[in-house]
């Protein structure tokens, strides 16, 4: 029996299969599929970027966002065309003119391959279509990667100075490391800081090719608001164009754009921008005896990236220029990629004095206290009066008969004394039955330590104790900050750690912490008075292998609240909100961590502006210019 074995054909001689086939066909129709697949080809390198149905009908709520935040969030909602306040290409004229460019292509290859016969024996006419043809492909080629279907495509890329690396922290209870759920605002384009001594201190009160001052005047308050987001006109300038009342109406309608973006919308509607105060909010709850209030200017700080997130800070202070060089340092840190921030510890203290008849018996109720089935008891009894507070520790300290029980409670979103206190009331009760000899000297023994230095807060911590961090590029350190990395490192050595050391500092390794603490307490309604520890803060500053600056502050017991107190007034409430941490959080404590989240940034932003000002020697000129004025009379 025989085998036939069919021979099956190699690669080459396919190859030389086909090659043969596409010699015998006819040369025009080679030619015109050469064309038709060049015109293919081109079509959908001008189309590339998706499906785009964008018109000039889009919906009007979407054109809120100004170009330059829709260019740094690509997963922000596509806004018309119409809407754009910065100056664009004319995007329907070039597509206009792509589809004109494709269709005489196309004409030219059909009016081609009807007379072929005639134009390839023409060299003069044949001539003419290669040179046309070919500049029809430099035409395509040349527009490659150019989304003019999808325009805001290229709108949306990123800030190149936001491209910076960014070390994300590890997810940790208290250290928040987020999804990206909202888009990050850019940098602020300008910061109102006079830092460079070799330049004017004047910024131009209108960016370039915008409209003159008595144009803006004629605007309705809602336009020139756009334009303040679009960055025409800069936000610190605006009483220079406008009436200053004008100008804080204006400004506010801008802030409520950049908030509403954040699901934050209205937050300002309740910060009174004229003279108001609802006084019965006030009888029963804040001040007693009351004559009236002292108006203090609010300034918000902002946009500041922070745990990869956009947040805006509202500072009331009557201090010039401290709003704008804190709004310097929150630029820094953004365009360095953000800043990073982590809670260590959280829990309110209370350390009532109690006294006992014999020193022994001063130590065996220290002793008692801290078997942890003792504490167990403490802990319930604590806890009976509270439905958030959670009592964490409790610390005796014996001094001959007296004890100071320094007791430690997790106070949810409330800042915390009036829980700490009321348990602490119970734990006596309890102790008292266990140690009748027991005598409450005070319910507060100042081992607290509540509203004085004291070195066991700085050592302990009090409240949120914080740590945050950032890089910020040598270049922003020089553009921005106007310094080097070099030289502000060394000034924040010589200044905050050796200066502070010589002067006997405790808590106090910082340039001016308390400046940022004080002026977010009084926005948001916290205690004022406690701004002593928590402004507790040492910074610290290192160039990278890479020759950045690496800032962080560390802050042990920075004490916020988002609910009681303060927290319920109208304006400072409008703080919170614009914060976006305003009353109880959906998890307990998940607000008031938040906000000293954002205190310790702001400080930083503080500190580095500051001490990049000392290290260029521009402070004096800064303040000369933002914080002195001639008295005139307000009409």
């Amino acid at each position: 029996m025989t085998n036939t074995v069919a021979s099956v054909p190699t690669v080459g001689e396919r190859l030389d299969a086909l090659i043969d086939t596409i010699d015998s066909l006819p040369s025009t129709h080679l030619y015109g599929a050469v064309v038709a697949v060049s015109v293919v080809f081109s079509f959908a390198l001008l189309n590339w970027g998706g499906p785009s149905n964008h018109t000039r009908e889009d919906a009007p709520q979407k054109r809120r966002l100004s170009w330059e935040m829709r260019r740094s969030a690509a997963s922000a909602s596509a806004v018309s065309k119409s809407g754009e306040t910065e100056p664009q290409p004319k995007w329907h004229i070039l597509r206009v003119l792509n589809y004109a460019a494709v269709g005489s292509f196309a004409a030219s290859v059909v009016i081609f391959c009807r007379g072929a016969s005639v134009y390839l024996n023409d060299p003069a006419t044949l001539l003419q279509f290669l040179v046309g043809w070919s500049l029809f492909l430099c035409y395509f080629f040349g527009f490659f990667g150019i989304s003019f279907v999808d325009p805001d495509g290229m709108m949306m890329s990123y800030d190149p100075q936001q491209s910076q690396a960014n070390n994300d922290p590890q997810d940790s209870t208290n250290c928040k490391s987020s999804s990206a759920k909202k888009p990050l605002h850019p940098p602020a384009a300008a910061t109102p800081v006079c830092s460079d001594g070799k330049a004017s201190c004047k910024a131009p009160v209108v960016a370039a090719a915008a409209l003159s001052s008595s144009a803006i005047k004629e605007m309705s308050d809602e336009q020139v608001a756009q334009l303040v987001v679009s960055n025409q006109v800069k936000d610190h300038m605006l009483e220079k164009v406008l009436d200053p009342h004008r100008a804080v109406a204006v400004r506010r309608l801008a802030f409520d754009t950049k908030l509403a973006s954040l699901d934050r919308g209205g937050a300002l509607d309740e910060l009174p921008s004229g003279p108001s105060l609802d006084y019965a909010r006030v009888f029963g709850a804040n001040c007693e005896i009351v004559v009236g209030y002292v108006p203090l200017p609010v300034g918000m700080v902002g946009p500041l990236t922070l745990n990869n997130e956009t947040v805006y800070v509202p500072m009331a202070t009557t201090e010039g220029c401290l709003v704008a060089s804190t709004n310097r340092g929150a630029k820094a840190i953004c365009q360095g990629g953000g800043a990073h921030s982590c809670i260590v510890r959280d829990g309110i203290t209370r350390a009532p004095c109690v006294r006992m008849k014999t020193a022994m018996e001063a130590a065996k109720l220290k002793n008692w206290c801290e078997e942890p089935q003792h504490f167990a008891k403490l802990k319930a009894a604590f806890e009976s009066t509270t439905s958030f507070g959670k009592l964490e520790q409790c610390n005796p300290t014996v001094a001959g008969r007296n004890v100071y029980l320094r007791l430690r409670c997790f106070s949810g979103d409330a800042m915390g004394m009036n829980m700490v206190s009321k348990g602490s009331l119970a734990v006596i009760d309890l102790l008292k039955s266990e140690f009748p000899t027991l005598f409450l000297v005070a319910l507060s023994g100042n081992m607290c330590t509540d509203k004085k230095p004291a070195a066991i807060n700085w050592i302990e911590g009090r409240g949120k104790s914080v740590v945050v961090e950032a890089i910020i590029p040598k270049d922003v350190v020089r553009q921005t900050l106007k310094t080097t990395v070099q030289s502000i490192c060394s000034t924040n050595i010589h200044k905050n750690l050796i200066g502070s050391a010589m002067a006997g500092a405790m808590g106090g390794f910082n340039a001016h912490a308390a400046n940022i603490v004080t002026a977010i307490f009084l926005a948001t309604g916290q205690d004022p008075a406690q701004n002593v520890e928590s402004s507790n803060c040492i910074t610290l500053m290192e160039e990278t292998e890479e020759g950045n600056l690496w800032i962080s502050c560390t802050m042990p017991s920075i004490e916020v609240g988002t609910v009681g107190g303060g927290t319920s007034l109208p304006a400072q409430s409008a703080c919170l909100k614009a914060i976006g941490c305003k009353g109880g959080g959906a998890k307990p404590g998940q607000n008031a961590q938040q906000l000293a989240h954002v205190v310790a940034a702001a400080t930083m932003a503080g500190e580095l502006s500051l001490l990049a000002a000392l290290a260029a020697n521009t402070l004096v000129a800064a303040h000369m210019q933002h914080n002195r004025k001639p008295t005139t009379t307000s009409k």
